[in-house]
């Protein structure tokens, strides 16, 4: 014979003699009555990251943003905490990003990503050198007509499989732009040739201006780290470098001070007002 218990929003058939042995909710399943269905309520909380961390998440926050956002090397994060008063090892440090720094930037763009509906205007395409261990990859970047990093992708070569894959990646997330920017590589057309879009494509000597600049500060964050010992550590680091970048920048050159001010005030507020409980 079974009971009908409601768990989770879920009407579940259950033999009784599993039902007496199992804890639903705060009420003991025994006390149940054959066939009659249950509701409890049930709180879903969001488990608290900073949990059995001893050191307080105003400072882990604060050296996250600072390894991510600067071009600092580890060591430097511990110097400048430490002048603050405050006592961590660059081991520290570097735990703190591996751990938290793919929290922050998933939290971060899903906030961003259903507010960016202007970015299927105009994206720019671009796909950047960078040597692993001595051997050449690929860190394919696509950014919108603003300089928003939209996506990075890694790859080992930069043909057509590499690009229809990278292109299927973005719009997947963000959805099909109206005009596409690349450059004069010809894995490009023949993946969008593929999807359906090549009619959107543009190519140009100075058309991708954007994406080409919005390389420089990867690089210089590149040159900080000493570049990158495998695949995997590259792709987390762009992902994550992606997000706090577009979080921060806000185009000082196109606004005026006091606009600028207020602007990167909201942003660190913001930054602070992550998994907060």
């Amino acid at each position: 014979m079974r009971n009908l218990v409601l768990y989770r929003g879920l009407t579940l058939a259950v033999p009784r003699r599993l039902v007496r042995n199992t804890l639903i909710g705060t009420v003991r399943a025994k006390s149940l009555e054959p066939g009659r269905v249950v509701s409890y309520p049930h709180r879903m909380t969001k488990p608290d990251p900073f949990r059995y961390f001893k050191t307080s998440r105003e400072i882990i926050r604060l050296a996250v943003m600072m390894y991510v956002r600067f071009p600092l090397s580890l060591r430097n994060v511990e110097d400048l905490l430490h002048e603050r008063g405050i006592d961590v090892s660059h081991e520290a440090v570097r735990f703190w990003w591996h751990r938290f720094g793919p929290m922050f930037a998933a939290e971060i763009r899903k906030r961003r990503i259903a507010g960016m509906k202007s970015s299927r205007w105009r994206w720019h395409l671009d796909e950047m050198f960078v040597k692993i261990n001595g051997e050449q990859h690929y860190l394919w970047r696509a950014v919108d007509h603003e300089g928003e990093v939209l996506e990075s992708f890694v790859t080992k070569t930069r043909d057509k499989k590499a690009a229809l894959k990278f292109l299927k990646k973005t719009m997947r997330k963000h959805g099909r732009p109206e005009v596409i920017v690349t450059d004069g590589l010809a894995s490009y057309g023949a993946a969008l040739k593929e999807i359906g879009v090549a009619d959107k494509q543009e190519t140009g000597r100075w058309l991708n201006n954007r994406v080409e600049n919005s390389h420089l500060p990867f690089r210089r964050r590149e040159r900080a780290m000493l570049r990158f010992r495998r695949m995997r550590s590259l792709q987390k680091f762009a992902a994550v470098h992606a997000s706090v970048y577009n979080h921060f920048n806000q185009e000082r050159s196109l606004s005026t001070r006091t606009n600028f001010k207020l602007n990167r005030a909201a942003a660190l507020t913001e930054w602070r007002g992550i998994f907060v409980n």
